[in-house]
């Protein structure tokens, strides 16, 4: 067969795949187009062939990271980068490339060829299924969130005062923000307080206000959270902090809707509903009469328990892509996500932290990650390490037991003076079982 008949050959069966394929020279044009490369960027064979190819692709990574030019450069395969190309009517389109050189007869590197498949038809599916487990900010599949999405939308217009529990870094105040978004009360102000954060005379006068001469420094009226949060929402953030004398304070301000600012002498009427948060167990906290009774059921008219990320790790792929997302947009990055090492460690740690350690890991990964995908060596040193010691505890723990039944054993065989029948009869096992443990423990030896 003649070179022309097998290059036609050649063509019709690149033709006929579904991936686009392409190839340059030295130069960096386009030497062949295949007809699933034009229906993906939507340019003729005719209008490709003999421009370079980031004319044709406008990827995000042409101009700074082309992978074809890597290859090309390197000698080195790239398999299945995701990028984003711009289609001839200005589209976006996503796409999975594999790239590779190409070489004459001796060997020398005389182009590349790129493969490359369209995966917008799995980009709306994943899109879908994000906004299926995306609840306003929130990301969850677990059974208990997608229950509590059920009901937020009711909770919201229901106007009454809500409380939040649930471990550090669990989500409270994402909860808190989409019960004042779903309400209505959302076009008017959402006041946060963290009431764990401040001492408790800052604290009142950040809640309640001043007036002019309340304290050396009071040179005029401040207004409090409460004042700006008027007509909207105030959520007060680790309410389990407050001190009794504050707890009383806010006591009246639940039940009368009204305070008196700091160092002042009359009342002020406030229209605000209560989101309290809270990481500790409040009803433990009345029971040890470390917090109100009174005011902790004026708190409890809706109560929402948040569980930790240890308890719901389906939810942990959702939450690693959601950050990447987040932080490839964050840092200008394109990060395709993290290797399957990194997510089989992260499926096994325990997140005392919760999400928002998630978050940090996240975000420190991709500080330290300069390639395409975020690796185990990315993560915190300290993570790591840490892990390891709690695999060598949990080591230990079976240790005593082991020790143990060793001293059984070895005190059995001395009353029965090394008679290892009568030992496993005493021990009630057998004796091939007696013998693999006295092994095992090393008795005797």
């Amino acid at each position: 067969m003649k070179k022309s008949g097998q290059d036609h050959f050649f063509n019709v069966i690149l033709d006929s795949v579904a991936d686009g394929v392409f190839t340059i020279n030295e130069k960096g044009e386009i030497t062949f187009f295949n007809r699933a490369a034009e229906e993906i960027t939507g340019f003729t064979k005719e209008e490709a062939l003999g421009n370079n190819c980031f004319d044709i692709f406008r990827a995000n990574i042409c101009q700074t990271n082309c992978a074809l030019k890597q290859s090309v450069n390197t000698g080195k395969e790239i398999i299945n980068l995701p990028i984003n190309i711009i289609n001839k009517e200005g589209k976006e389109i996503p796409i999975s490339i594999s790239t590779a050189v190409l070489r004459d007869e001796r060997g020398k590197i005389i182009g590349g060829v790129e493969t490359f498949r369209d995966l917008s038809a799995i980009e709306e599916l994943k899109k879908e299924l994000r906004q299926q487990y995306t609840f306003q900010d929130i990301v969850s599949k677990n059974h208990t969130i997608q229950e509590i999405f059920q009901i937020l939308p009711d909770i919201a217009e229901s106007d009454s005062t809500v409380l939040i529990q649930g471990p550090s870094g669990s989500g409270k105040e994402l909860f808190a923000t989409a019960i004042h978004h779903l309400s209505l009360r959302k076009d008017q102000p959402f006041v946060k307080v963290n009431c764990g954060a401040l001492p408790d005379n800052l604290l009142e006068s950040e809640l309640f206000g001043y007036v002019k001469g309340a304290f050396t420094d009071a040179k005029k009226d401040k207004p409090g959270r409460f004042s700006l949060a008027n007509g909207g929402t105030i959520f007060l953030d680790e309410i389990g902090d407050m001190s009794p004398a504050l707890q009383v304070k806010l006591l009246r301000v639940l039940q009368d809707r009204e305070y008196e600012p700091l160092g002042g002498t009359s009342t002020t009427k406030v229209d605000v509903r209560v989101v309290a948060a809270t990481n500790k167990d409040l009803s433990a906290l009345v029971r040890s009469r470390q917090f109100r009774d009174d005011l902790y059921y004026r708190l409890n008219v809706v109560k929402i328990d948040l569980p930790p990320l240890s308890r719901r790790r389906e939810d942990i792929p959702l939450l690693v892509e959601h950050f990447v997302e987040k932080f490839n947009l964050k840092k200008g990055k394109n990060l395709s996500g993290v290797s399957d090492e990194v997510m089989a460690f992260l499926m096994g740690y325990g997140f005392p932290g919760n999400i928002r350690e998630l978050e940090n890991i996240i975000e420190h990964a991709f500080v330290m990650c300069k390639g395409e995908m975020i690796e185990l060596r990315h993560l915190p040193p300290e993570l790591i390490e840490s892990s390891k010691e709690t695999i060598l505890r949990e080591k230990e723990v079976s240790k005593p037991l082991q020790t143990a039944e060793a001293e059984v054993i070895r005190k059995a065989l001395e009353r029965n003076k090394g008679n290892r029948l009568r030992t496993a009869r005493e021990l009630g096992i057998n004796r091939s079982t007696l013998w693999r443990k006295i092994k095992r423990y090393g008795i005797g030896s």
